[in-house]
């Protein structure tokens, strides 16, 4: 009898894929055979990390940011058709994988046609509410939506206060079925040497991922301490290079990144969900710079400041002098609460 589970992830970035990775780990644990679907960088993510595991790709949605931060929802409404396209797409691919591969259950992060009435199909998001500046509340409804048809969504923050996600991950009543599953992160805290004052690390889709490379490799030139510097491009051999006190790579693997971390004191990133989860996994203090016009990480900087957790500056604004701001901020509440596996994973057992 098989136990074959679709997992998932939106290719957008790196984020959703590597919270996943977590959940492919734990389904292995408790006896699930995970299936892995995506598409573009999240897919050749998932495939290093998993080799053993059959992999699926799905229609790209083909998402797209403007190289200005101001034109994205623009750009992001030209490319809906697209978009949903792919949707009814992978929603007709979907109806075959569960017949072909007898599959008992689903989990899709964000991706919005990866379900299916036969069997138990879950939805992850940290964002019940999805902000678009004026068109918050169509962009919410419409998500929330989508969210309905699925048999659970599992949210990866605590429901109670303080959470990670303020008033994205939360509704204030909601007829859908909510799981707070508690963060998510591929990572583990070490006790390890400091190597690194600085880490630096970078995710995101393009051109606004190469954009803040190249912004920061200048701005670092004559930065006193010694860096690690991961730009977040996968290819398809690791490289090295050191400049002075800088070691850049290409990409990590997920081990390679635990111990990057763990030896690093500071962390200078994107206000992206699942880095946030990472950092405060980690118990590390960081400075962010959310990707220009997307609101949800100006959100989550802007509250994490506001709450005396992190500094962050706009993209165009970031001064290397800014990074000596974050020892006036407490960092990241400490995740001391395991996830309950056993017991989110009886959803697939229903049989």
């Amino acid at each position: 009898m098989s136990n074959n589970i679709l997992v998932a992830p939106l290719n957008w970035g790196l984020g959703h894929a590597t919270r996943c990775i977590p959940i492919i780990r734990e389904l292995e644990l408790h006896g699930f055979t995970p299936i892995i679907a995506s598409d573009g960088v999240a897919l050749q993510l998932l495939q290093k990390e998993f080799p053993h595991l059959q992999s699926v790709e799905l229609p790209s949605y083909e998402i797209e940011y403007a190289k200005d931060g101001a034109d994205f929802k623009w750009k992001l409404i030209k490319n809906s058709p697209k978009m949903i396209q792919a949707i009814f797409e992978e929603k007709k691919l979907v109806k075959n994988l569960v017949a072909t591969y007898d599959l008992k259950g689903i989990i899709s992060d964000n991706r919005l046609g990866v379900r299916s009435k036969k069997i138990p199909s879950v939805f992850i998001t940290h964002q019940l509410n999805v902000l678009s500046g004026k068109t918050t509340w169509i962009s919410s409804k419409l998500h929330q939506h989508f969210i309905k048809k699925f048999t659970e969504c599992w949210i990866p923050d605590f429901q109670e206060s303080p959470n990670l996600t303020g008033k994205l991950g939360h509704l204030e009543n909601s007829s859908l079925t909510l799981k707070y599953i508690g963060p998510l992160s591929r990572l583990e805290k070490k006790e390890l040497p400091i190597k690194y004052q600085l880490m630096v690390i970078l995710s995101g889709p393009e051109p606004q991922r190469t954009m803040l490379e190249e912004k920061l490799i200048d701005k670092l030139q004559n930065y006193p301490s010694d860096v690690i510097f991961i730009k977040g491009k996968l290819e398809s051999e690791q490289k090295k290079e050191v400049i002075k006190n800088i070691t850049y790579y290409n990409f990590m693997t997920s081990k390679e990144i635990e111990i990057a971390f763990n030896e690093s004191e500071l962390v200078l990133c994107r206000s992206g969900y699942t880095t946030v989860m990472d950092l405060a996994k980690l118990e590390k203090k960081a400075f962010f710079i959310p990707t220009p016009g997307q609101f949800e990480q100006e959100y989550l900087a802007k509250r994490y400041k506001r709450n005396g957790i992190a500094p962050f500056a706009k993209q165009d604004d970031f001064r290397i002098e800014n990074l000596m701001e974050i020892q006036l901020y407490k960092g990241l509440p400490k995740l001391n609460k395991p996830i309950n596996w056993k017991q989110l994973f009886i959803l697939f057992k229903s049989e």
